[in-house]
């Protein structure tokens, strides 16, 4: 979905369009899905895309939604982010390029990685 930078923000709320294309980030623990347990797919709020699964959320205890691994290696994609004085690499919607987070290499086996997600950015679909 190439969608021009006035119909995002036409379409998504200011905090929506602030974290998913100005590539912010919400407070720690604020958000609607650190916490949550429920099963279900946790999609793109831009554009539906499947990205990750709750049987691959853990509780990092660092205020964000945190997955081990994506739905699929063809769900998100990474790149380096210089932002901040650390080299991060930001995670983006494969589909839409939605900023959703970060990842770190601090997470669970078996993958040992951390996928940092905000909540704006997902929208939880049951199963």
């Amino acid at each position: 979905k190439n969608l021009s930078d006035q119909h995002w923000k036409e379409i998504l709320s200011p905090v929506q369009y602030e974290i998913c294309r100005n590539k912010g980030t919400e407070p720690p623990f604020s958000g609607e899905y650190v916490n949550t347990k429920t099963n279900g797919t946790y999609h793109c709020l831009c554009c539906g895309n499947a990205l990750f699964h709750s049987e691959k959320k853990f509780n990092s205890g660092t205020g964000w939604p945190s997955f081990w691994d994506p739905i699929n290696v063809q769900s998100v994609i990474t790149k380096e982010d210089f932002s901040m004085s650390a080299i991060r690499t930001e995670v983006l919607c494969k589909q839409c390029d939605s900023h959703l987070g970060h990842v770190f290499e601090d997470g669970p086996q078996p993958t040992g990685l951390r996928y940092c997600i905000n909540s704006v950015s997902l929208k939880l679909e049951e199963d």
